[in-house]
C-alpha cells in the first residue's frame, strides 16, 4: 500500500513515516515546512533504512496535492498538516479555521475526485473541552472550548457527513490525548520553532538550559497539586497506532472513531518532577495565569482501541522522559557544533 502522509516532518507525522516504512508501506510526504525542517527526511530515512518522497507545498493548495497524487498514485491518506497550538488559536482564530478546515475540505475534495477514499485523520481530545468525568470515552460530548478544538470537531463532522454521503469512505477519526517522547534512537522528536507551546518539549528544554524557566498555566485548579492533568502518550506509541488503524481500515469500510492514550494521568508538577529525576536537573518554574480553552484534567478511556484496533500503550513515563532528554541533549550538542 502506498501512503500519502500530509505534515508528516512533523512532530507526530515524522514518527508515524519511520512506522509505516518499517510494515512495508510506501510513503510519500507533503509539508510546508511551516514547523519542521527538511533535514527531517535524511533522519526519516536513517532510522528505517528505507527512502520516502518528499513533496515540499501546502495542503491549502489544490494543485499541490493533485501534482503530488499523480506522481504518487496512493492508496491511502495520513491527514497529519495543520495548526495545533490551544492559545494561538484563540488569539488567531481565523488563521486556525483557514489551516484546519478549509485546507482539509481541499484534500478530501481531492482524494474524491482521485477516488482515494481510505483516510486516517489526525484529531485532537480537546474536542471534549472540559469533560464532565475524568475518564473520557468516544462517546463524551463534544463541547471544544478554543478554536483549535472547534476546527478538529468540524472537521469530524465533515467526516461523518462524508460517509452518510458515500459508504465507500474508509475513515479513522483519532483523538489523541498528549503525545510526548521521541524516537529512542535520539534521531527524531518535537523540534517546534519558538517557544514550544507543548509541555513536555519546554520542560526538557528548560532542562537542558535553552530556556530559564518553564510557565505553568495555572495552579488553582481542582486537582491533586492545583496544576492541570493530562493523559502523556509516547509518540511511538501513537505512531503505532496510526498503523494499526490503517490495518482495520484495510478490512473494514465506513468510519471508526477512537481515542489514543494510556488511561494515566500526570499533573504538571508530577511531570516537572519526572524530568527532575531522570536527568537530575531541577526545572525551575514559575505558575502563571491559565490560558483560555485549557481543560482541568483530560485522561483517555482507550477500551475501545485495545477491543477494534488490537492496540495498546507499551511505554511508560519513564521511557517517555528519557527518550525526550535523550533528543534534547542530542539537539542541543548539535547546536553547540554549529
Amino acid at each position: 500500500m502506498r501512503v500519502f502522509v500530509t505534515g508528516g516532518l512533523g512532530f507526530i507525522g515524522s514518527h508515524t513515516c519511520v512506522e509505516l516504512l518499517n510494515a512495508g508501506y510506501d510513503v510519500a510526504v507533503l509539508d510546508n515546512l511551516s514547523n519542521s525542517d527538511k533535514s527531517v527526511v535524511d533522519r526519516i530515512e536513517q532510522i528505517a533504512g528505507r527512502k520516502i518522497i518528499f513533496f515540499e507545498g501546502d495542503v491549502r493548495e489544490r494543485t499541490c496535492i493533485q501534482v503530488a497524487f499523480t506522481k504518487f498514485s496512493p492508496d491511502a491518506v495520513i491527514h497529519f498538516a495543520g495548526l495545533k497550538a490551544v492559545g494561538d488559536s484563540v488569539q488567531q482564530p481565523l488563521r486556525y479555521y483557514n489551516w484546519n478546515v478549509a485546507a482539509s475540505i481541499t484534500l478530501f475534495q481531492v482524494m474524491a475526485e482521485t477516488n482515494v477514499k481510505t483516510l486516517v485523520f489526525s484529531s485532537s481530545a480537546t474536542v471534549y473541552g472540559h469533560p464532565a468525568t475524568t475518564l473520557i470515552n468516544e462517546s463524551s460530548p463534544i463541547m471544544p472550548t478554543s478554536p483549535y478544538g472547534h476546527s478538529k470537531a468540524m472537521i469530524e463532522q465533515i467526516l461523518a457527513d462524508m460517509v452518510n454521503a458515500d459508504s465507500t469512505w474508509r475513515i479513522a477519526r483519532l483523538r489523541y490525548f498528549n503525545p510526548a517522547g521521541a524516537h529512542k534512537s535520539g534521531l527524531l522528536g518535537e523540534c517546534p520553532k519558538g517557544t514550544p507551546s507543548n509541555l513536555m518539549p519546554y520542560i526538557a528544554q528548560v532542562a537542558a538550559g535553552k530556556l530559564p524557566e518553564l510557565k505553568i498555566f495555572g495552579g488553582d485548579y481542582n486537582t491533586p497539586d492545583g496544576t492541570g492533568v493530562r493523559d502523556y502518550i509516547h509518540v511511538m506509541d501513537l505512531a503505532d497506532g496510526h498503523v494499526a488503524a490503517l490495518t482495520y481500515l484495510g478490512q473494514q469500510a465506513g468510519l471508526i472513531t477512537v481515542n489514543f492514550g494510556t488511561g494515566c494521568g500526570y499533573s504538571v508538577l508530577e511531570m516537572v518532577l519526572a524530568v527532575e529525576r531522570i536527568s537530575g536537573k531541577k526545572v525551575p518554574y514559575r505558575i502563571v495565569e491559565r490560558r483560555t480553552g485549557d481543560a482541568e484534567e483530560c485522561v483517555a478511556d482507550v477500551s475501545k482501541a485495545m477491543s477494534l484496533l488490537g492496540w495498546n500503550a507499551r511505554y511508560g513515563l519513564d521511557e517517555i522522559c528519557c527518550d525526550l532528554l535523550k533528543w534534547e541533549t542530542n539537539q542541543f550538542r548539535q547546536a553547540t557544533v554549529i
